[in-house]
């Protein structure tokens, strides 16, 4: 049942528990499946390319330039305006066998001028970022994930009783596999800075879960009537404002970005909007009903009674 009152509300997010925990599995297991199959879009940053910054005196359309590209071989370019509609960044795969950057900036920038409109074009910047470079980058990058996520673990065994640790692993691990599995299943080009979002939806998520499972510890020894779901009940209601508002404010500002921030930050905001939402759900559902599951008491939370020297005969 859902209450409102002028003291906060008391809804039962326990009462959903299995139906969340249901949803969550075969969403997981959609993603997963997308990856192992479909694996990941993975942008010029990872699989190598050369990057071309093409300068207009007027503002451009995007669809004309990539026809015109695409007439002269270069189909597979992607292109989006890069600060302002007169600024355009080009990527282009590997291509070919003589895929240096001034050979394939020389051909992308003669075919722009030869166009319509495009008597103007100079280049700006040719870059080449080879496939042993795109490699190295998706190493580390996901030694950066594996790193963070390493560092958590360590966090939460000596910050939680284990029980709620495991929650915690639980909802960071279900947050970054349903951003990733996003990106997977719809193809959506995934570079350093959609990696970048990745880093921070795992810090966003540990920190909105830390918040919900330090109140239900603290309900835990401060309160001793009321059972374990009504303890875990009660200290979600009585976070459920701070995280409403955290996530609304940082929703907000991410979907501004994603309206205004150009094909630049598409990836980075799609990431974060995703990561916030999920990380929300997360925190209330995945964290605390893992817990539950395992088998968390009141017991498991008491501060442990010190032995005295009054205790010996």
């Amino acid at each position: 049942m859902w209450q409102f009152s002028l003291y906060g509300t008391n809804i039962d997010f326990m009462r959903w528990r299995k139906l969340a925990m249901i949803w969550s599995i075969a969403v997981l297991s959609i993603a997963l499946l997308s990856l192992l199959i479909r694996g990941m879009n993975l942008g010029l940053d990872f699989t190598g390319g050369t990057v071309i910054e093409v300068q207009y005196p007027q503002p451009v359309e995007i669809p004309k330039i990539r026809d015109t590209l695409a007439q002269v071989g270069f189909a597979d370019a992607q292109t989006q305006h890069f600060g302002t509609a007169r600024d355009i960044l080009i990527r282009i795969p590997p291509h070919g066998k003589d895929s240096s950057a001034a050979t394939l900036s020389n051909q992308v920038l003669q075919a722009l001028q030869a166009a319509e409109g495009g008597s103007g074009a100079t280049l700006a910047r040719a870059e080449f970022v080879g496939p042993q470079v795109g490699q190295e980058l998706v190493e580390k990058g996901g030694l950066a994930a594996l790193g963070a996520l390493a560092g958590i673990l360590i966090y939460v065994m000596f910050r939680f009783e284990w029980r709620l640790a495991v929650g915690t692993i639980a909802a960071t691990v279900h947050d970054v596999l349903f951003t990733v599995g996003w990106f997977s299943l719809f193809q959506i080009d995934f570079d350093l800075t959609v990696l970048a979002a990745v880093l921070a939806v795992i810090g966003y998520s540990v920190n909105d879960t830390v918040v919900v499972l330090d109140r239900i510890r603290e309900n835990f020894r401060k309160r001793r009537k009321g059972s374990v779901l009504e303890i875990m009940n009660l200290s979600i209601n009585e976070t459920l404002s701070r995280t409403v508002m955290t996530s609304f404010v940082t929703l907000l500002s991410v979907i501004v970005m994603y309206f205004f921030g150009g094909s630049v930050m598409r990836g980075f905001s799609i990431a974060m909007i995703i990561g916030i939402v999920v990380g929300t759900y997360s925190s209330i559902y995945i964290a605390s009903a893992t817990a539950l599951y395992l088998g968390l008491s009141r017991e498991d939370l008491l501060p442990r009674a010190k032995e005295t020297a009054d205790d010996h005969p």
